[in-house]
């Protein structure tokens, strides 16, 4: 009987430890997909700007207000009494006043920003949760099920997408009491921004994740789980959804600044924050109602570029996130 062979001869047994001299386990240990979605993020410099960018606005909304002044406290030392236009140029930009002073009452503009940064980033983010949360619950159960849960709920988004939306938002602000539903004020507008912008969104969402889900439902994976047994619950929580993680989080990341502009239409039209609780949209709407662009056009100008700046970030990190998560991407 022949001696059985070596599968690797002495000399390559040698080749190979001496090219493995030095390596550590950790250097050759498989990477997940959440290790290889960050190593392929960091390589896109511009994305990693936006997510800076948004990680600093985020922390401006948190902790900013409780930095900076009162927000409605009036300086009117500050203000040239024969043109009701800040002392000084750029609109009053001292040491104090970094960013200056509104034109007529001398509030602080910094002041005024950063607290509108929490309130636009405030909405803007529930009702991004909101859409989000009930347009993945649509999209994964018309796509799963088909049929006529399919075509119902297909419809369904066509008609809010039809809906005419400030119109709707207008008239709701027009017929809700001051105070309704255990909220009153400013607690209240932001409830019904939530709601309006949420609830009237979620078909964006809601499309893309049947799609997906039309495609994921004839994999593999899922008629193994059908084979042994599992049930629509079990395949839609335990297959479908973890691998629809990657366009819900690069969705919300697009959707996010949408909302904010949209946030910034409404207070525009006057159905957002009520003064003087200040809001982005807001004091735009100041400027130009109340003449303060003729004025003093850095206050419409100030407001009008931190909206800019955070939509652009917002953009920019989720087209990165969607190159990192893309498995496709040549990044």
């Amino acid at each position: 009987m022949a001696a059985p062979l070596d599968v690797f001869p002495p000399s390559a047994d040698a080749t190979l430890d001496g090219a493995l001299a030095g390596v550590s386990r950790k250097d050759i240990e498989g990477r997940s997909l959440g290790q290889i979605a960050w190593m392929r993020l960091r390589r896109d410099k511009v994305a990693m700007v936006g997510g800076v960018v948004v990680v600093l606005l985020i922390l401006i909304a948190v902790v900013g207000p409780h930095l900076v002044q009162n927000p409605d406290t009036y300086n009117a030392n500050l203000i040239n009494p024969t043109f009701s236009r800040p002392n000084g140029p750029f609109g009053g930009i001292s040491l104090a006043h970094p960013l200056g002073v509104e034109p007529v009452t001398g509030r602080d503009m910094l002041s005024r920003i950063v607290n509108g940064a929490q309130v636009s980033l405030l909405i803007a983010f529930l009702a991004t949760a909101l859409a989000v949360g009930i347009g993945v619950f649509m999209g994964v159960i018309a796509g799963y099920f088909g049929g006529w849960v399919d075509s119902v709920i297909a419809r369904s988004m066509d008609v809010f997408l039809a809906f005419p939306l400030l119109v709707f938002a207008i008239a709701l602000v027009g017929v809700i009491p001051s105070a309704a539903f255990g909220l009153s004020g400013n607690a209240l507008r932001i409830g019904i921004l939530v709601f309006v912008i949420g609830f009237f969104n979620w078909p964006y969402m809601g499309r893309i994740i049947r799609g997906q889900t039309l495609s994921l439902r004839e994999r593999e994976f899922v008629d193994a789980a059908r084979s042994i047994g599992g049930r629509g619950p079990y395949i839609l929580s335990r297959e479908l959804l973890p691998n629809l993680v990657a366009p819900i989080l690069v969705y919300s990341t697009l959707l996010i600044p949408t909302n904010i502009l949209f946030e910034a239409a409404l207070s525009y039209l006057g159905v957002g924050i009520i003064p003087p609780t200040p809001s982005w949209g807001g004091m735009l709407s100041e400027a130009v109602q109340n003449g303060y662009y003729s004025i003093d056009p850095m206050y419409m100008i100030i407001p009008g570029v931190a909206i800019f700046i955070t939509v652009v970030a917002f953009n920019l990190f989720g087209d990165g996130l969607r190159d990192a998560l893309d498995p496709r991407s040549s990044r």
